[in-house]
């Protein structure tokens, strides 16, 4: 695929994400695709590689949390993308059912492949992360 199409599939991704539409979302990741985020495993218990089933159980269990969902404002000057992968700095807002704010930057690294997203790394703050749905 070219990188113009690898970007756009990482574009819907996010816009499928942004409007609720998770089941959507994930369905544009391969069977086998992983989802590394961030952090120690044993201090940040969302840190480490998930399998894509593991990463969308726990994705909603904290979607679960809020009620009008969760916004992902790509930068608009924060793509670059070559050969297969695609990287995106990312803005989320979010309130939980609780009142409390989730407002998040990450910086995203996608790997697309046959049309698909094979991988991503996620960077992110983990401590305000953990503030809101850990603590």
């Amino acid at each position: 695929m070219s990188i113009e199409k690898n970007k756009e599939i990482v574009v819907r991704f996010l816009k499928n994400f942004s409007t609720g539409k998770i089941d959507d979302a994930m369905a544009m990741m391969a069977d086998t695709g992983t989802w590394w985020v961030g952090g120690k495993p044993g201090k940040f218990a969302l840190a480490g590689t998930k399998s894509k089933a593991v990463f969308t159980e726990m994705l909603k269990s904290m979607l679960a949390t809020m009620p009008e969902g969760l916004k992902l404002t790509p930068s608009p000057s924060g793509f670059t993308a070559e050969g297969n992968r695609v990287a995106v700095e990312v803005e989320s807002y979010g309130k939980t059912d609780s009142g409390k704010v989730y407002n998040n930057l990450y910086h995203f690294l996608f790997e697309v492949k046959e049309g698909k997203i094979q991988a991503v790394k996620e960077y992110l703050d983990t401590m305000h992360t953990k503030e809101i749905f850990l603590d």
